[in-house]
């Protein structure tokens, strides 16, 4: 087994500031805490309680936000590092962790909860939408700019393929690195990073699941390799911490999708109980199988979990829903965290070296078949009800709307484009501009100011990215008035 040091990955420079700060885990601790604070009042963050999880333009604060959902997942980060440190009692000073819990479950809990910052409104398919419409406005190339150079022909094409692939997960590193400036200590940032390549290049079978989408834009490349070098992982691999953020994520949407739809009445308990035995039966789960608990008390089978939890929630004559979820989260998160502990000790080595290729809840277990049960019921039961389908019609028309809008700014040559950022007499355009963030347009600026060739195509990329940076940073509700406000003007 190679040397392992887990101290050596958290670099707790920034990329604005002094680098060479000292490594002892006091220090670690007090840089991550100011990472803490930064997180805490990101304005990314606060816009999170006003984006959907499941149900888009949702008014029943009962039902998750992605902010809530995200102090789920914050929680199970902290729950999971917990759990490592205590498998790792006898040898943590082996693997460069003695004196570090403290500083890793910061780390960790502050990487789950930014996880979705960089989310559009209307959730997933937000995502999907704002690719659809910039893969089918980059297909004319009338709305490219013009150019003589051949090599400019292959910088466009990864253009291309970098706009009209939006990510939640490279949007996220994109706010931390350019739109708001957080300058986290480079560990912080690399621990949110889920994939590990941008659109420029092409995946590595090897590292198929590590590859299997972009991590990161064309524009956040150079910042991306100066994390990369300063935490110490090879270009193309993971984070190590990166795969606790995704196993906490793993857990908690796993419940949380279901829990909602019987919130707002989709389906009763009942019937929910039955879907989820015959999903489990359907992956090749035994239902009567004793296994899920804490390690230390006597373990129960899926069914006698599901059972136990109903009827002690129908003796609740309040919230008997609520009771029954909790009932039946505590087994259910006890035996997935420590099933994803127990694969972080297994494979420590991969991780630590990012080339674990797959998810630490994605193993073929138990676990990984409880996971996709409950993922199955959400998929055929929930996402597809109605209700949301109606919702994410209208969030299609609302993302695109605002995009159409705002398409003619693409159109403008530079110049032109350059005097709107300028003052002077109002004009369409310029309402249009006016309407977006400061610090959007002044990341556009900085970005222009570090082109020292191919000027047209980076002015037309990056004004494609402000557009997804404008369109991202919205609301469900704030989309949806700015459509209406749009609409009007017409």
């Amino acid at each position: 087994m190679t040397q392992i040091n887990f101290k050596q990955k958290i670099n707790i420079n920034r990329p604005y500031g002094e680098q060479g700060a000292e490594q002892s885990w006091q220090t670690i601790e007090y840089a991550l805490e100011s990472d803490r604070g930064r997180i805490i009042n990101a304005p990314s963050l606060r816009r999170l309680q006003q984006k959907t999880q499941v149900f888009p333009l949702e008014r029943n604060a009962e039902v998750r936000s992605r902010l809530t959902h995200s102090l789920e997942v914050q929680q199970n980060g902290r729950y999971l590092v917990q759990t490592i440190f205590k498998k790792l009692a006898h040898c943590a000073g082996d693997y460069g962790l003695a004196g570090g819990q403290q500083a890793i479950t910061s780390l960790v809990e502050m990487a789950c909860l930014m996880h979705d910052i960089g989310n559009p409104p209307f959730g997933h398919f937000g995502e999907q939408v704002i690719s659809d419409w910039f893969t089918a406005y980059l297909t004319d190339d009338n709305h490219w700019p013009k150019f003589d150079r051949p090599e400019s022909e292959k910088l466009k094409q990864t253009m291309h393929r970098d706009l009209s692939h939006f990510e939640g997960n490279a949007q996220a590193i994109r706010l931390t690195a350019r739109l708001e400036r957080m300058n986290l200590t480079y560990a912080q940032t690399a621990a949110v990073l889920k994939y590990s390549r941008s659109n420029a290049e092409k995946p590595d079978h090897e590292l198929d699941y590590l590859h299997k989408k972009a991590g990161y834009y064309l524009s956040e490349q150079k910042f991306v390799n100066d994390m990369w070098q300063a935490v110490s992982v090879t270009p193309g691999h993971r984070y190590p911490f990166t795969y606790l953020m995704e196993a906490a994520d793993d857990i908690a949407y796993c419940l949380a999708d279901i829990e909602d739809a019987v919130e707002k009445g989709i389906m009763p308990l009942n019937y929910l109980i039955e879907l989820i035995l015959i999903a489990f039966h359907t992956q090749g789960g035994d239902t009567d199988k004793d296994f899920l608990g804490p390690q230390t008390d006597q373990p129960m089978s899926l069914r006698a979990v599901l059972d136990k939890a109903y009827l002690d929630s129908q003796q609740v004559s309040i919230n008997s829903n609520q009771s029954f979820f909790i009932k039946i989260r505590v087994p259910i998160i006890h035996y997935l965290v420590n099933h994803a502990a127990n694969q972080f000790v297994k494979h420590i080595e991969a991780i630590y070296h990012g080339r674990y290729n797959q998810a630490l809840l994605e193993d073929g277990s138990e676990a990984h078949r409880l996971l996709k049960t409950f993922k199955h019921v959400g998929i055929h039961h929930v996402y597809c009800h109605n209700e949301v389908q109606r919702l994410e019609l209208q969030g299609q028309q609302i993302i695109s709307g605002i995009l159409n809008h705002n398409a003619p700014l693409l159109n403008l040559s530079v110049d032109d484009f350059q005097s709107l950022l300028k003052p002077g007499k109002l004009s369409a355009q310029r309402l249009l501009i006016n309407r977006m963030d400061p610090n959007h347009l002044k990341a556009y600026q900085l970005a222009m100011q570090e082109v020292d060739a191919n000027h047209d195509l980076w002015d037309f990329y990056h004004r494609c990215r402000l557009l997804q940076d404008h369109i991202s940073a919205m609301t469900d509700h704030s989309a949806y008035d700015e459509y209406r406000l749009l609409q009007v003007s017409d």
